[in-house]
């Protein structure tokens, strides 16, 4: 049974697929909680803008960075940040990264398109 996803401030259609929708058991470095993930999405609906912070945070349980860029994700209507453009999606290679220790700086990775699910209105079709 297919989902619709559209925006909860002004109600539009996102034309997210559910077909491409990760599992809410994956793995991501960066979390997944209260949110739901797509490896891709349509970028008609979509507006997005690159984010560069220059402060620490945890990128694994073991590793954190200083400075972390992402990708916003706004709805095209209305303008509202509903999520954001991640890298650690499943890994494109199958290597197992610089000297086999393999954090994602290292290890090309496909993007992760994260929404928050207090921005989605889910509904069945």
């Amino acid at each position: 049974m297919a989902s619709i996803y559209s925006c909860v401030e002004c109600g539009s259609n996102l034309n997210l697929n559910s077909a491409y929708v990760f599992p809410p058991d994956f793995y991501f470095e960066a979390g997944n909680k209260d949110s739901v993930s797509f490896s891709t999405v349509d970028a008609t609906k979509f507006k997005f803008e690159k984010e560069d912070k220059i402060r620490p945070f945890f990128e694994t349980l073991n590793y954190w960075g200083i400075q972390r860029k992402r990708t916003k994700i706004k709805c095209n209507s209305c303008n509202r940040l509903v999520g954001y453009i991640y890298d650690d999606g499943p890994p494109l290679t199958n290597s197992p990264g610089q000297f086999h220790m393999g954090p994602s700086q290292v290890i090309p990775r496909a993007p992760r398109y994260r929404f928050k699910t207090k921005t989605l209105r889910i509904t069945s079709a």
